[in-house]
């Protein structure tokens, strides 16, 4: 038998939470789906300095345990469970849950956010929260006058090599092809920097270090007649790949953009389909911050409550 639900959210990191808070709060009775990985990406994070309330830090496991917390306290229905298909052709719509059970909602929430690419090094793991990171943005502070590296050729890669060459000693690029794919404003930046050292034609083979990273094994010109090993002493090995926002069960539904990302009308958390709202990553290629995401996660409860009001659901 299908269950049927005022507010279905999807995702738990701190959008998802936080819509879990404000839905609880108007008494939409919000039933969440943790996902995957209960909290999101930010559990992969060891500390956390940057986000408001936490004047001596915190880690990302227990900012998402607070939020949780919070969202309970409030009433929200907190589930393990991972949403498998969706039909979202008509209200109220209809979403299955670990491929069994089918949830019926007025309102959904999508906050399943976007995972981070990498280079399937093994070593990525080993040193993930000890030098490795996705996120320049977030991690860059805790390398302030040392040497870190950036992986990337795009233009992402090459923000997050400015980023960090603003509290960097040195950021090497580490670029695979001969070239970079980046904008010209970009790549312009990229040359006229300092302290940026793009190495071309590199590819990364492992990480070394003791508990940390401490340095990188790469290989310039693989397969070609002067292919050589280098190593490169660095404190923090930074991923700028690109990310995959994880929207693939909503595609046949809902707009999004070339690389996956949902299209919400513009200031706003609306979708194309009456009803259902992003927050999160999933709908933001350009911030991807704990910060922004809460507040699309508020902004999509809110507009849930005004639908089923408007509505008298």
């Amino acid at each position: 038998m299908n269950e049927k639900v005022r507010c279905l959210i999807i995702g738990s990191g701190p959008a998802g939470y936080t819509a879990a808070i404000y839905a609880s709060r108007a008494n939409l009775s919000p039933v969440l789906y943790e996902g995957m990985q209960p909290g999101g990406q930010l559990t992969t994070t060891t500390e956390v300095e940057n986000f408001p309330g936490y004047p001596s830090g915190t880690t990302g496991t227990e900012l998402m345990e607070d939020l949780k917390k919070q969202a309970e306290r409030f009433g929200a229905d907190i589930r393990f469970g991972m949403a498998t298909a969706t039909d979202l052709s008509a209200a109220p719509y209809k979403v299955t849950i670990d491929g069994e059970k089918i949830i019926e909602a007025e309102t959904i929430i999508i906050s399943t956010g976007a995972t981070a690419q990498y280079l399937g090094l093994p070593d990525e793991q080993k040193y993930a929260g000890s030098g490795v990171s996705a996120c320049a943005t977030c991690d860059g502070f805790f390398y302030r006058k040392m040497t870190v590296a950036v992986v990337g050729g795009g233009d992402t890669a090459c923000e997050e090599a400015i980023y960090l060459s603003g509290l960097a000693n040195k950021v090497y690029l580490i670029v695979r092809k001969p070239f970079l794919r980046a904008s010209k404003i970009m790549q312009d930046r990229v040359f006229k920097n300092p302290k940026i050292e793009i190495l071309f034609e590199h590819e990364t083979l492992g990480l070394t270090g003791e508990g940390v990273v401490q340095g990188a094994d790469l290989v310039r010109r693989r397969g070609q007649a002067d292919e050589e090993k280098v190593h490169i002493d660095i404190d923090g090995f930074f991923l700028a790949i690109g990310h995959k926002p994880n929207s693939d069960i909503f595609k046949p539904w809902i707009e999004t953009d070339a690389v996956g990302y949902i299209k919400t009308i513009e200031g706003s958390p609306r979708t194309n389909v009456p009803g259902v709202f992003a927050s999160g990553d999933v709908s933001d290629p350009h911030y991807r911050q704990a910060i922004t995401a809460a507040g699309t996660g508020c902004q999509a409860a809110i507009e849930a409550e005004r639908y089923l009001s408007e509505r008298g659901l």
